[in-house]
């Protein structure tokens, strides 16, 4: 029975950063991963990160345009931590050995990013995040003595003693079936979004709600989950995401007439624009038949030099040859926007604490809240980076204070029955990847760039239905080893409680803010919706709804132009 002064769940950017924090602090720890730590979501992260390190920027206006971008629902006392320390984390990637670009000065080079009043964004060509991954990975292996690493191990459950503080998690080897529990006097939850609840995505197959399910069902309270970010620019069909970096380099957004849209929704930032103003102003201009016929507008990269595209944009190259069959550098290539980000999550402060005792959350299962009602591009690495660290640094620091708990050894045999149950349930249910298939269509048709009553409630009643029969899905692996079968019944399980907290919030803000528009209540109602919508688990019935306020600290709501 592994015991650990702090048990991290997942392995991206988030977790691996609070593992290193909390080592440093002198805890011991444990981190658990479902898939190899490198093969964590963050490794697709492309475009870069944002802090403004240049002596002519500061970081009270990146705060500003992150407040700004977030439509107002972001916390200003959260994101002033972030805008400040950002600059110092920049500078401990670069000492690690994080290969950023560099200018002719030899300089740390910047690009401009959507959102943002200056170039703030600091990148490895168009694999940032996977640059950062494999250098904290070094640093995790540098530090085996303090941390132990637990791959392909699934987390099926998290732990509460009888107080109901999390005291650590049971978690499933996959490479044999074998349940142990992990004791930990604080538990870090760094397991990602859950953007597999929609279809398609540019999320990875691994992007479940785990975390954010997990935390929900021993009671801690989630936040802003309505505001779910669609990316302006992902190939039909599929989903892939071409960077943001692309038209930070330069590049247009053109309907099928040949006109650049973007002059009129967002004349001083064009595509630069936020990503909400950018998606809805592509979704407006399809819906209202300036769009090509599969649905799409294009994306023309022909705009940047090609020996800059060959240089700073090579992956989206790739993606473009191998997905789409069309030369980015020499021809527009059709996009239209797709699933990407949650703002929301489970609910923390800025040290990372949730509302459950014992219970941390960091990165994109988390929500503190600093991105709102949208995120800017290139925040979401600042936000996996200073909040895994302050999570690692609180959590180790609390665990100095206290003795190591222990669950109660009959935890283990309730997970076991529960999955033998998975395995014996009978045949002739749907399919899990069909009840899948309809839960991501349902979202992305009714829960997507703009929404309305009727649609929303029409998903709610979906989601219902599909709760009920992935509760009986039937799999055929009966067996132990590496039972993806199981673990695809009960992630499955995961995203329909997600789905519904999401649809929940949709409904009940009445107004439209962020990534949230809904074509029945048009307009940002700051007077009545100024205000976080908590959703708390309330047995099998729908989520209990509630409200937090918004803290404001210096910058008061305005118009918001691009």
């Amino acid at each position: 029975m592994p015991s650990h002064d702090i048990l991290i769940i997942g392995a991206g950017l988030a977790g691996q950063r609070a593992a290193l924090s909390a080592a440093e602090a002198g805890a011991s720890v444990a981190i658990v991963s479902k898939v190899h730590p490198v093969r964590s979501h963050s490794v697709a992260a492309a475009g870069g990160i944002n802090a403004a390190l240049n002596p002519e920027d500061s970081w009270e206006s990146h705060a500003f345009d992150t407040v700004k971008g977030s439509d107002y629902l972001g916390d200003q006392d959260a994101i002033e931590i972030m805008a400040r320390e950002a600059p110092d984390e920049i500078l401990y990637l670069e000492h690690l050995g994080v290969t950023f670009h560099r200018n002719e000065s030899g300089h740390l080079g910047t690009r401009a990013f959507g959102g943002a009043s200056a170039a703030r964004t600091y990148y490895v060509a168009d694999i940032t995040g996977h640059a950062i991954l494999h250098v904290l990975y070094e640093q995790l292996m540098k530090r085996s003595e303090q941390i132990d690493r637990y791959e392909e191990w699934f987390t099926t459950d998290l732990l509460q003693d009888d107080e109901g503080r999390c005291v650590g998690a049971i978690c499933r080897d996959l490479r044999d079936g074998r349940l142990e529990v992990f004791n930990a006097k604080a538990t870090i939850q760094a397991s990602g979004g859950c953007g597999q609840v929609y279809k398609p995505t540019t999320n990875g197959l691994i992007v479940t709600g785990d975390g954010i399910a997990q935390a929900f069902r021993i009671g801690a309270k989630l936040m802003d989950m309505e505001m779910v970010q669609y990316h302006p620019t992902t190939l039909a069909g599929n989903g892939l995401l071409i960077t943001e970096g692309a038209r930070g380099e330069g590049a247009w957004l053109l309907n099928a007439d040949g006109d650049r849209f973007m002059e009129k929704y967002a004349p001083n930032k064009l595509e630069l624009a936020s990503r909400d103003v950018v998606s809805r102003a592509e979704q407006t201009e399809i819906n209202e038949g300036r769009g090509f016929d599969d649905g799409t507008v294009a994306l023309d990269i022909t705009k940047v030099p090609r020996r800059r595209t060959l240089e700073a944009l090579r992956e989206i190259v790739n993606i473009g040859r191998d997905f789409a069959g069309v030369d980015i550098t020499r021809e527009p290539i059709h996009i239209r926007p797709g699933m990407h980000y949650i703002m929301g999550g489970v609910k923390t402060d800025s040290d990372g604490q949730t509302t459950v005792p014992g219970l941390y959350a960091a990165g994109e299962v988390a929500c503190v809240s600093v991105h709102g009602g949208n995120r800017l591009g290139a925040n979401s690495l600042l936000d996996t980076l200073v909040f895994g660290r302050r999570s690692g640094h609180h959590a180790a620091t609390r665990a100095v204070h206290m003795t190591m708990p222990s669950a109660p050894p009959s935890r283990v045999a309730d997970t076991q029955r529960n999955i033998a149950a998975i395995m014996d349930r009978e045949q002739g249910g749907r399919r899990i990847g069909a009840i899948k298939n309809e839960l991501g269509e349902t979202m992305n048709e009714f829960v997507a760039v703009f929404r309305d009553e009727e649609g929303l409630r029409k998903a709610h009643e979906i989601v219902r239905r599909l709760k009920e029969e992935a509760a009986v899905a039937a799999i055929d692996d009966r067996g132990s080893i590496f039972n993806q079968d199981v673990i695809a019944a009960i992630e499955l399980g995961y995203m329909v409680d997600v789905a519904e907290t999401i649809v929940v919030g949709a409904l009940e803000r009445k107004e439209s803010r962020g990534a949230q528009w809904r074509l029945d209540h048009p307009g940002r109602n700051d007077n009545d919706w100024l205000k976080h919508i908590d959703i708390s688990m309330n047995g099998a019935d729908v989520p209990q709804v509630s409200y937090s306020p918004v803290t404001i600290t210096r910058w008061q709501p305005e118009e918001r132009t691009y």
